[in-house]
């Protein structure tokens, strides 16, 4: 492939992925009707904080050359995954970067008001490894979050295979692992050189034998959401409607909510009432 070409591959790769997206994804409001669909190129430029202009000569496949910073922002602004990544950085001409690891994951005050405000609904929000990020007192009383468990200390599947205490308060375990690995494999596909998740991984093989053969099964992933039986060391046991919820402008987050049924509720409002010195900080 001669430049004239790779150039003219790099706009059509471009132009596909962008009219791949909606605003929706990456966070910026719908406005009015489109006449086509994805982004818009001066919401692509927006997004990579570049000129429109440069961006549009980027797509008509000008003979211009982008920055290896710029090519991140439009790898960012654009939602490539690894792979994806490297074919943007071939076609550019650039040699790809070592990969940098994703920020730490937090979230602003509005989202931590939500979940607060579901209060007596217990509720948490996941990262892309499924560490917990945030959550809500109730989830707290009922999941004990803010206690770190090391040397994972904030990961949900960490603590679901690896803790005693979180095995007890789950019904049928087994069930729910299966479906939970499936999901796990297919994040942790999205992330294939961020090495975070290896180690993760390596961890749960060598203590936990459950994991061990689940992980080796690759079923396919199903719906996490819909009925759970969480058994409490004071309330008992409580039965919750579960769903999930993923933050628009960041899809690598999302937002875990447990429901509860009526009398579930009443045991929540009125333990939640009296306050539990053993789980009021947050992380």
């Amino acid at each position: 492939m001669n430049d004239r070409e790779r150039r003219s591959a790099l706009g059509d790769f471009l132009r596909k992925r962008r009219a791949s997206l909606s605003p929706e994804d990456v966070g910026l409001p719908t406005g009015s009707r489109r006449r086509t669909a994805g982004l818009r190129r001066e919401e692509v430029a927006q997004l990579s904080n570049i000129g429109t202009s440069w961006y549009m000569w980027l797509e008509q496949g000008r003979d211009v050359r982008p920055s290896v910073q710029v090519l991140e922002s439009l790898a960012a602004a654009l939602k490539l995954n690894p792979n994806e990544r490297r074919h943007l950085f071939f076609l550019a001409g650039e040699s790809l970067p070592p990969y940098l690891p994703p920020h730490k994951e937090s979230i602003g005050s509005a989202l931590q008001r939500m979940l607060d405000d579901l209060t007596p609904n217990p509720a948490y929000i996941l990262g892309r490894r499924w560490d917990f990020v945030a959550w809500n007192d109730a989830a707290n009383e009922i999941f004990s979050i803010s206690s770190a468990a090391p040397p994972h200390e904030f990961n949900l599947i960490w603590r679901y295979f690896t803790d005693p205490v979180w095995k007890g308060r789950f019904k049928n375990f087994d069930q729910k692992a299966t479906g939970m690995i499936a999901e796990f494999h297919t994040a942790s596909a999205r992330y294939v050189e961020d090495s975070s998740f290896a180690e993760l991984i390596e961890d749960l093989k060598r203590i936990s034998p459950e994991f061990n053969r689940l992980w080796l099964q690759h079923e396919t992933p199903g719906s996490l959401e819909g009925f759970k039986e969480v058994e409490h060391p004071y309330m008992g046991l409580l039965e919750f409607d579960h769903i999930t919820l993923q933050i628009p402008n960041d899809p690598d987050m999302r937002v875990m909510i447990y429901m509860p049924l009526p009398a579930t509720r009443s045991k929540l409002e009125k333990y939640l009432s009296k306050g539990s010195p053993a789980n009021e900080s947050k992380r």
